[in-house]
């Protein structure tokens, strides 16, 4: 197609927003409401992963040694956890240690102790590891435990079963819903756009009868929906951010019931504006068009 073509067909879709205006800020609006949805779950989500790998973070495995375990047989097992996969970090925990945060943490612990000493500790050397990717965690543990020199292993298993879980049910969820607002933006685009088009299929079928092809006529409604939506991704962006920001101010105010959740802080908007605006814009673009055009099909059967 001549570059002269395809510049009259650009001009034609810009005149065709303004001639149809109405159904254009129609379009523009339920596209807006359908972004935005879309925006205000990805970052709720986003978060809650946020929320979540705060408190995988915190996961803690405990490797209680045997008594005759010396310093020679400490030191090789410490290499070996170093080198495991999916072992973060190795920290050395002795019982010299254990003991004085247990009187610590005890009340009374003066008492209790007093006849206690060194010699006399019946608590393990320990070593506390943290796990990287806690799914695989059961794998992990598995390895570690053939190693000489363990007594027992120490692991919120459970609760990483359930943390699992959630993340897995909130990926569900969000695909979910992504694809639910993707599709009834689509058809909720589409049927307010055959509106516009509506009026016009007696324009499109003299086009079709002098031999105009089928993309000779979708292009103008092509660019007519990607300039929608381009303007609607960037308005969504706009509001996204004001909103999201003022929300998160009002949320943060009192940071106690989350530092209680393991809960460091929410996703900045800073950290995201960018890739959020792009695919807002292309997300508008794209939906807007693809629902532009199809509203075309049926008139161009002629």
């Amino acid at each position: 197609m001549k570059i002269s073509s395809m510049n009259y067909l650009f001009k034609q879709g810009m005149k065709n927003i303004w001639t149809n205006r109405i159904m254009s800020v129609a379009s523009f609006c339920i596209l807006l409401v359908s972004l935005l949805l879309i925006g205000f779950t990805i970052l709720f989500v986003e978060n809650i992963n946020q929320f979540v790998g705060g408190i995988e973070n915190k996961n803690e495995v405990v490797i209680f040694l045997t008594e005759d375990a010396d310093e020679i047989t400490i030191n090789s097992m410490e290499n070996t956890l170093k080198n495991t996969e999916n072992v973060g970090s190795v920290t050395f925990y002795s019982k010299e240690e254990a003991l004085k945060d247990m009187q610590a943490s005890m009340e009374s612990a003066d008492e209790i102790f007093k006849y206690v000493d060194g010699d006399q500790n019946p608590l393990p050397d320990a070593f506390r590891i943290r796990i990287d990717d806690i799914e695989e965690i059961s794998s992990t543990l598995m390895r570690i435990n053939r190693l000489d020199g363990i007594d027992s292993i120490k692991s919120p298993t459970d609760f990483i079963n359930i943390l699992t879980g959630v993340k897995q049910f909130i990926g569900i969820i969000f695909g979910v819903i992504l694809l639910a607002l993707v599709l009834v933006s689509l058809v909720i685009i589409s049927n307010a756009a055959r509106a516009s088009v509506d009026i016009r299929k007696r324009e499109i079928a003299i086009m079709k009868y002098v031999g105009a092809t089928n993309t000779f006529i979708k292009i103008p409604f092509f660019v007519e929906g990607m300039v929608i939506g381009v303007l609607a991704g960037i308005m969504a962006a706009l509001i996204t951010g004001g909103g999201y920001t003022e929300l998160i101010k009002l949320l943060s105010q009192d940071m106690t019931i989350w530092s209680i959740m393991s809960v460091n802080g929410f996703i900045p908007f800073e950290s995201v504006i960018w890739k959020l605006t792009v695919g807002y814009i292309l997300a508008g673009a794209v939906i807007s068009a693809v629902g532009t055009v199809m509203s075309t099909r049926k008139y161009l059967r002629v």
